[in-house]
Parts: structure tokens; C-alpha cells; sequence
């Protein structure tokens, strides 16, 4: 389980237009969002992405860089970038189901084409969203274990204007006994 103020997992992935995602050496004034999604079988992930594509700028104008994620390859990544109009939101692919372990992600098997008709690959990892500090510490996790009820990226900006405003510390990093 990640934990609040503690160091996140090293995520190193190749981008479709910007090189090589390294979070160890990301540069930003007050973190990274990323948006782990499911692969371009998911529609929700299509809808998803697309609000997330829409409040890029916002942000940035905060600080905060994003970008999404996925297991898909490179084919199936380039596929949903052009499906929801990316032109600005980063895309990292190839994600080792091992590595959205260690983020806490959950892993579903394949029931073969989604709604879209699209299959689904044989193992993949449910969505999870993570605002990263510029330190690499985790600021704010959500993990689902299915498709649905997701956190609104517009939520998430006024989140970080009342952190910013606020100076408002990370929660939940308590691990004693309770």
C-alpha cells in the first residue's frame, strides 16, 4: 500500500511524443497527476481521459503536469490518444502488470470484447489516480477495482487551488496501531 509523504515506486515508461517518462527525474513546481486507465477497450476510460485532455492546461497553469497511463503497447496507446483528440495530455505505455502492483492497482482478467467491440488484453490493471509531489511523494491515490465512479479531474484542480492556498499537508500517513 502506497502511503502519504512516503516516496511512490519508480515508474520509468516510454511516451508516444515525449521520450521517456521517468518520474525520478520529472521537473514540475508542484507535482504529476497520473492517470493510470484500463486500455482502449475501456469507453469509460475513452470518456475519462477526454475530461483529463480538457483540463491539461489548468494543471499546468498550477504547476501540476499529468500524464496517462496504461499496459496497452504502443499501437493500442497511439489508438485511444487519437481517439479522445490528445494533443496536449501525455501518453506512457507498456506498463509491467508487476509495476501497477506496487502502485496498488488492482488486475483484471480479459472477458474477451467490451461493449465497443474491442478485446480486452488477457490481463490489465483497473484505474487509479495519483497526484505525485515534486519530492516523488505521494500526495493523493484513489484505486478502483472496476471501470465506474471515478474522481472528477475538476474536483481535483479545486483540490489542488485549496492545497496551494491552504498549505494543506497530505493525509492518511498515519501507520501505528490503532
Amino acid at each position: 500500500m502506497l502511503i502519504p509523504r512516503k516516496k511512490t515506486p519508480d515508474l520509468t515508461l516510454p511516451t508516444l511524443k515525449n521520450g521517456t517518462f521517468d518520474l525520478s527525474s520529472e521537473v514540475s513546481e508542484r507535482g504529476t497527476v497520473i492517470c493510470f486507465y484500463r486500455g482502449l477497450h475501456c469507453p469509460i476510460c475513452a470518456n475519462y481521459l477526454s475530461e483529463l485532455q480538457m483540463r491539461v492546461a489548468e494543471f499546468a497553469e498550477r504547476g501540476v503536469n499529468t500524464i496517462a497511463i496504461s499496459s496497452d503497447g504502443e499501437e493500442r496507446t497511439r489508438a485511444m490518444a487519437e481517439k479522445i483528440g490528445a494533443d496536449t495530455l501525455r501518453f506512457g505505455y507498456d506498463l509491467p502488470l508487476a509495476k501497477a502492483k506496487e502502485w496498488g492497482l488492482y488486475i483484471s482478467t480479459s472477458r474477451g470484447k467490451t461493449s465497443i467491440g474491442i478485446e480486452e488484453p488477457a490481463l490489465f490493471s483497473e484505474p487509479g489516480l495519483f497526484l505525485v509531489t515534486p519530492e516523488k511523494t505521494l500526495y493523493y491515490g484513489s484505486v478502483q477495482t472496476m471501470p465506474f465512479v471515478r474522481p472528477h479531474f475538476s474536483e481535483l484542480v479545486k483540490a489542488v487551488d485549496f492545497a496551494i492556498e491552504k498549505d494543506y499537508p497530505a493525509r492518511g500517513e498515519y501507520t501505528g496501531a490503532v
